[in-house]
């Protein structure tokens, strides 16, 4: 008989997860002189880091395992019918942008659009939406989202102050009507920056005295509208700037802001068609006034020209990110909810301004309803204007009426025991009406001819998104193509690699992915009771102990939803922790030359003063001058912010050393951990000498980039740091309501998307993530290798190898050449590429990250594209082009010069650089004018005209 093979392989995902396949590994291994995986890594890391044992992590898990795991917690959550409110509302996400945006990797693997020419879809439909808030908010320019309400509402609070250059130090009033968590957001940034704030009822009280400004709701938290215009003219006579927090959908309805003289508006966008996620990931805004544009924090989408004069997206103002301005950075955020956004403004693209209006007018005509069931019974209704949310008197009895409507599968607001709350929404039925009403014990029919509860002088007259991309789009089959059309112009890591050095573009495996739209975490409202989230609390606790352990950390809090906003809440941990030492005086935060731009941002924004220490000519900290400003701030040292492997992509022997110094003269040690993917499973920053770190979920842990968000920044502590991790009010733990304050909105941040890094974790395992880290640092030095022949790798470690990215150094090349860092970006457009970082952290280089997901052939492809760049430059220093006519100044090629040619080299050279194939990539503009954008602009949807 014939013998049976032996049994096959378990499923193992992480063979699926990187991309070299075992004797792609040997044979990248021969190439930069190593035997194996364990020399390599012994080679690269310093011996005084490393790891002497396994991660203890559960055994991996299938991808089947794993999801059934998930799937089992999911089951556990109760999200009923959320009435809660509070700013997170149910909504329906329209089945043609939930598959064709949240769930296609076309929109979520993208960057975050910094190669504008290869981003024209996403800057497209993020201009869709800042043209809906600008037109919902009555001002002329809205930005490209933020992380969320609260840290939107924080940044018009910094706004305030900055627009004052400094100079206005009056305090700046907070509407007491705000929401709660808003309020704790605001609370905690303002007393890290030493702004003082005041706390009033605007809608029962006089603006008080001489103030910088004021942040109103509008409408408020108990669901209360009141004209914000006599706070604006009291805010303005006294020389300050009015803020307004406002609910877009409400906006629909009422009069906007800016028409009642607002200079600022910020608020969600959630409920424009994006789940509430247990709290995120939710595109937060800012609109502002004429005048104000210069001041917005994040990002902005304006446009500009191609080098054919034809009308391109980009990022403008981009000189105000925080990898410019650094310590003088006013404004930490440096990304954005970009995904989010997208889902947002394409909802306003589905529904148009008649369906808004229908749907506004239908959520404000059930609270009404509502509200008047309650009043004919008898039933006390606190506020006479409202727009979605009714609160009820019930003396006594308010715990009761909760708990009848909980049974009945749908969730109120406890506010206090007298009183309860209850919003209603988009998915609010009659069915739902009269659930609540038998909570309150009535039976009654539903009230016909209900009066409307907003007031007459506050309705809104003006026309909404009249722009036609507002109008053209009606049927699916339209929505559809229009989808497709603005996908196609984008390239995201569906079509090919995105080698950014420090930001680690891995695969986002669909198995990862696929929970987060499931009902049971999709649809959780962030305040239901703990115990109707005991899934999704169980999911978070558990990656939380699981980031620990591969950290070398003694807690994790998930609460931050950016980079960051991980790094805000370490430098606050790290300012208490002194604090309550009694070392008061300890303010000063070292960062080193090379650091990312928001670490110094971040260190300002937690009222730290920053010092600079100095780089060796090999790129690393210099010790020396580390111990001369230790000595020098021996009183005031709070921290140092140092990135580990090095910005420069290199394993710093001297870092253990570092942390020895900086303790020494009492300080803390931050340990940024953006580069993590080149430590996991090897070394552990709370075992060599941090004390606190952020991780990047979006880049080591495989949540996607977006196109620009979301992420989640989690801050990871030592022991005595842990009683300083972030608090909220609302917290589901009664333990984490008290402490350091709120950073993000919702206590769990963007709890939404946790679920994917929890399925990488319990997919790779403890073996799966050190192998990753392995693969990542072989494929960088692999790339290093075959490249340094035509452009100098800028560092190395003692051994010659780079951690998991390197630095090539075209700034020779350049001189010699007049060919710019730019023109190899641009060109690598056209080989199929995007390019890798540009200029950071050192002017005029690239920094190249492959990571693991990488498959041996594409790194070919990429190191192929770039060595027949350099040839291309070896033509251009030998005179072979015109002056300013070759291939590399002119590129990207796009397809529109097939029909007029005009270039000395053959059409072949410029669109077909490695080759003809079918799969081409072409980019939808040639190169942008960045000048001009800046001079010009443009922060809204341009009329179509504009395009003939």
């Amino acid at each position: 008989m014939p013998q049976l093979d032996p049994p096959a392989r378990e499923d193992v995902f992480a063979d699926r997860h990187i991309g070299p396949r075992p004797a792609d590994i040997e044979s990248m291994l021969r190439h930069v002189g190593h035997d194996s995986l364990d020399s390599l890594m012994q080679a690269a890391v310093p011996k005084g880091i490393r790891s002497g044992q396994e991660l203890t992590l559960p055994a991996p898990a299938s991808e089947p395992q794993a999801l059934a795991n998930l799937r089992a917690l999911a089951e556990r959550n109760n999200p009923g019918v959320s009435m809660i409110g509070l700013g997170y509302h149910p909504t329906i996400t329209p089945g043609v942008i939930r598959r064709n945006v949240l769930e296609d990797p076309g929109w979520y693997t993208a960057y975050t659009p910094y190669q504008p020419e290869i981003s024209q879809g996403r800057l497209e439909a993020l201009l869709n939406f800042q043209t809906m808030i600008a037109d919902l908010c009555g001002l002329t320019t809205a930005n490209a989202s933020l992380l969320d309400e609260g840290t939107a509402a924080a940044e018009a609070m910094t706004l305030v102050r900055r627009v004052a250059r400094g100079k206005d130090l009056r305090p700046i009033v907070l509407d007491s009507r705000l929401l709660p968590q808003t309020l704790a957001v605001v609370r905690t940034r303002a007393e890290a920056l030493a702004i003082d704030v005041l706390e009033v009822d605007l809608g029962a009280e006089d603006l008080p005295g001489d103030v910088a400004g004021a942040i109103i709701a509008y409408p408020a938290a108990d669901g209360a509208v009141t004209d914000p215009a006599p706070v604006i003219e009291a805010v303005h006579a006294a020389g300050g700037l009015a803020v307004v927090v406002a609910d877009p959908l409400a906006l629909v309805l009422l009069r906007s802001p800016g028409s009642l003289g607002a200079d600022v508006v910020v608020g969600s966008s959630q409920r424009f068609g994006v789940p509430m996620f247990y709290g995120g990931p939710h595109a937060g805004f800012m609109a502002v006034r004429d005048g104000l544009e210069r001041h917005l924090p994040g990002r902005l989408v304006g446009v500009s020209v191609d080098k054919a004069g034809r009308p391109a997206y980009r990022l403008a103002l981009q000189t105000r990110e925080q990898h410019i301005r650094r310590e003088k950075a006013t404004s930490n955020i440096c990304t954005a909810q970009v995904l989010l956004a997208v889902v947002a403004g394409m909802y306003a693209v589905h529904h148009g301004a008649e369906g808004l209006r229908r749907i506004a007018t239908n959520v404000h005509h059930a609270a009404a309803t509502l509200a008047e069931g309650l009043t004919r019974a008898g039933v006390e209704v606190t506020r006479e204007t409202f727009f979605d949310t009714v609160v009820a008197r019930v003396p006594g009895e308010a715990e009761a009426v909760v708990g009848r409507a909980r049974a009945a599968g749908i969730h109120l607001r406890l506010v206090d025991p007298d009183h309860v709350a209850m919003s209603t929404s988009e998915v609010t039925t009659t069915s739902h009406l009269q659930a609540v009403w038998r909570a309150f014990g009535i039976e009654t029919a539903v009230p016909h001819d209900v009066a409307s509860a907003l007031p007459d002088a506050l309705l809104r007259e003006d026309d909404i998104l009249t722009h036609p991309v507002f109008t053209e789009h009606r049927s699916e089959t339209q929505l559809l193509r229009y989808l497709r059309k603005l996908r196609d112009r984008d390239y995201a890591l569906d079509r090919g690699m995105i080698p950014l050095g420090s930001c680690t573009m891995k695969l986002n495996a669909t198995a990862e992915m696929e929970p987060i739209s499931w009902p049971g975490f999709a649809d959780l409202h962030p305040f239901v009771p703990a115990e109707d989230a005991a899934g999704m609390i169980e999911l978070v606790e558990t990656l939380e102990s699981w980031l620990a352990t591969v950290t070398g950390y003694a807690a994790v809090s998930v609460q931050p939803n950016a980079g960051s906003q991980g790094e805000l809440a370490g430098l606050l941990a790290i300012r208490a922790w002194h604090r309550s030492n009694g070392d008061e005086a300890r303010d000063i935060c070292l960062i080193p030359s090379s650091a990312h731009g928001t670490n110094a941002a971040s260190a300002i924004m937690a009222g730290m003063r920053v010092v600079i220490v100095k780089a060796t000519e090999g790129g690393e900290v210099d010790l020396d001058d580390l111990r001369a400003q230790c000595t020098e701030h021996a009183d005031d040292l709070a921290a140092i912010m140092v990135t580990y492997p090095s910005t420069h992509g290199v394993y710093e022997d001297g870092i253990s050393e570092l942390c020895d110094i900086v303790h020494a003269a009492g300080g803390q040690v931050y340990v940024d951990g953006a580069n993590l993917n080149a430590l996991l499973g090897h070394a552990e920053p709370g075992s060599f000498g941090g004390d606190v770190s952020h991780l990047n979920l979006h880049k080591t842990f495989c949540i996607p980039h977006g196109g620009g968000g979301p992420g989640v920044g989690p801050v990871a502590v030592a022991a005595h740091l842990e009683p300083f991790l972030p608090s909220h009010p609302m917290h589901p733990v009664a333990e984490r309501r008290e402490g350091i304050g709120a950073i993000s909105a919702a206590p769990y941040g963007s709890a939404g998307i946790l679920p994917i890094p929890y399925a990488y974790v319990a997919m790779m395992g403890a073996e799966g993530l050190t192998e990753a880290t392995s693969v990542a640092v072989l494929s960088a030095n692999y790339v290093a290798a075959r490249l340094k022949g035509a452009f100098p790798i800028l560092y190395t470690g003692e051994s010659g190898l780079v951690a998991h990215e390197c630095i090539l150094d075209v700034r020779g090349l350049s001189k010699e050449t007049g060919v710019s860092v730019d023109d190899v970006a641009k060109r690598l457009i056209d080989h199929g590429f995007h390019a890798p970082t540009m200029s950071f952290p050192v002017a005029g280089t690239l920094m190249v990250e492959p990571t693991e997901s990488e498959d041996l052939a594409e790194l070919d492809r990429f190191c192929d594209a770039m060595l027949a760049i350099r040839a291309e430059i070896d033509l251009v220093a030998a005179g072979e082009y015109p002056e300013g006519d070759d291939p590399l100044s002119q590129a990207p090629h796009a397809g529109r010069e097939l029909l007029e040619w005009q270039h000395a080299y053959p059409v072949a050279t410029g669109v077909f650089p490695a080759g003809e194939t079918q799969d081409k990539y072409w980019p939808p503009v040639g190169r942008i004018d960045q000048a001009y954008g800046d001079r010009n602009l443009a922060c809204s949807c341009p009329p179509v005209e504009a395009f003939a």
